[in-house]
C-alpha cells in the first residue's frame, strides 16, 4: 500500500529522519490492545510489539504507540510481525485525563485532521457536552466537525439548530440521518486521499451507523436505541483507524462515558471565543468573571447578549483546567528526579570485568 493514502507527508518524512537507516521502515497504527499492536504499512498488515529498549524508556503511557500514530518498525524476516522502536512526532493529537486522581494522560487518538463530534439529536441532545468536546477537540490540533445524528428523529430541528450553531461558534454543523441519508455527502467531503477523521462522542449516538454510512457497507455490528429511555446502545469497544474505500480514513473510538480535560486551556479560548472577546474589555486582566467589578463578561450576561449557562459552562471548564497544569508541573519534575536517580545508579553500578 502506497504510505501517502495512510496519510503520509512531509512532516512524517521528517520526523522519521533520525530513524532512517537499513532494516527500519515507517507504518501506521490502526489498532492497540493490551497484547500489542497492529500496524498498516506498505507491507500490509502486521502485528506488533513496542522494543524492550523503547519501554525501558518510555517515561508514561502516553509516549507509547497510539492509534493514528506512525511508528519506526522493523519487520520480522519470514513474519507478519515487527517490532516498534520508536513513534514519529505527532501532528495532532486528542487526550483526555484518566480516570481517577493521577495526572496521566489518555490519548484517544492521533495525526488527524479533523474531529467529527458526534451528538445525537433526540433525548441524548446536551449543549454543555458539546460545549466540552469543542474545547478537547480544539486542544487536539485538529478541526472540529459537529455532525448531529439521528436528524429524521428530531421532530423541531428548526428550533433547537440555531441554539446548537451559536453554542459552536462558526464550527461546522451538520444535521445527518441514515435513514434518509440526509447530511451524509457532507461529512464525506471532509475525507479526501489520505485525509484522517476521528469520531468522538458518547455512547450510542449513532458513531457505527455513521461509519457503516460513509464506508458503504454494514462494516462495524451496530445495536438499536433502547426502549424507553431513547438512548442508543454502546457498539465499539476499542479504537481503530478504518482506510474507506474513498481514500480517507476514519477513526473509531468507543462511547465516552467520562471526559476529563487533559490540558484545555487553549481549547477553552477557541471553544468559547465569544467569551474571550467580552474578556477582553474588563477592566482586569486576570479577571475571572465570578465577583471582580468592571466585568465585562458579567455585564454581557446581564444585557441578554451573553447565555448565563454558557458562561458557566465557561467557568467550570477553566476551574477544571487550573488543576492540571499544576499537576503536569509535579509529574514532569518527578520525572526529571527520575532519570537522575537512574543515572546516578548506573554511574555507582561496578563496569563489568572491573573489581
Amino acid at each position: 500500500m502506497d504510505l501517502r493514502q495512510l496519510g503520509w507527508n512531509t512532516f512524517f518524512e521528517e520526523g522519521f529522519r533520525p530513524f532512517d537507516r537499513e532494516g527500519i521502515e515507517a507504518a501506521r497504527v490502526f489498532i492497540g490492545h493490551r497484547l500489542g499492536y497492529q500496524l498498516i504499512s506498505a507491507r500490509g498488515e502486521l502485528a506488533a510489539e513496542v522494543s524492550g529498549r523503547f519501554r525501558h524508556e518510555a517515561a508514561c503511557p502516553a509516549d507509547f504507540p497510539a492509534v493514528g500514530d506512525w511508528v519506526a518498525m522493523a519487520p520480522l524476516t519470514g513474519e507478519a510481525k515487527a517490532v516498534i522502536h520508536g513513534v514519529l512526532p505527532r501532528k495532532t493529537k486528542f487526550s483526555r485525563s484518566a480516570a481517577g486522581d493521577r495526572a496521566e494522560e489518555q490519548i484517544l487518538a492521533t495525526n488527524i485532521d479533523d474531529v467529527f463530534i458526534v451528538t445525537s439529536l433526540n433525548a441524548e441532545l446536551n449543549l454543555r457536552r458539546i460545549e466540552r468536546y469543542l474545547t478537547l477537540a480544539w486542544e487536539s490540533g485538529a478541526n472540529p466537525v459537529l455532525v448531529l445524528t439521528k436528524a429524521d428523529l428530531c421532530k423541531k430541528l428548526s428550533d433547537v439548530l440555531p441554539e446548537i450553531e451559536k453554542v459552536a461558534d462558526g464550527v461546522p454543523v451538520h444535521p445527518v440521518s441514515s435513514v434518509t441519508g440526509r447530511g451524509i455527502k457532507q461529512l464525506a467531503s471532509y475525507l479526501g486521499s489520505g485525509r484522517t477523521v476521528a469520531l468522538l462522542g458518547s455512547s450510542g449516538v449513532g458513531k457505527s451507523t455513521l461509519i457503516n454510512h460513509l464506508y458503504g457497507d454494514e462494516l462495524l455490528a451496530i445495536q438499536p436505541i433502547r426502549d424507553g429511555d431513547d438512548k442508543g446502545r454502546h457498539t465499539t469497544t476499542h479504537r481503530e483507524l478504518i482506510p474507506l474505500p474513498s481514500g480517507g480514513l476514519i477513526i473509531d473510538t468507543p462511547g465516552l462515558r467520562e471526559l476529563q480535560l487533559w490540558e484545555g486551556s487553549e481549547g477553552i479560548v477557541d471553544a468559547f471565543a465569544d467569551i474571550e472577546a467580552f474578556s477582553a474589555q474588563c477592566r482586569f486582566t486576570n479577571c475571572r468573571h465570578e465577583a471582580e467589578p468592571g466585568c465585562a463578561v458579567r455585564s454581557a450576561v446581564e444585557s441578554g447578549a451573553l447565555d448565563q449557562a454558557r458562561l458557566e459552562s465557561h467557568l467550570k471548564l477553566a476551574r477544571e483546567a487550573r488543576p492540571f497544569g499544576l499537576k503536569h508541573d509535579k509529574r514532569a519534575q518527578a520525572e526529571i528526579r527520575r532519570k537522575w536517580r537512574e543515572l546516578a545508579k548506573s554511574r555507582r553500578a561496578p563496569k563489568k570485568g572491573k573489581r
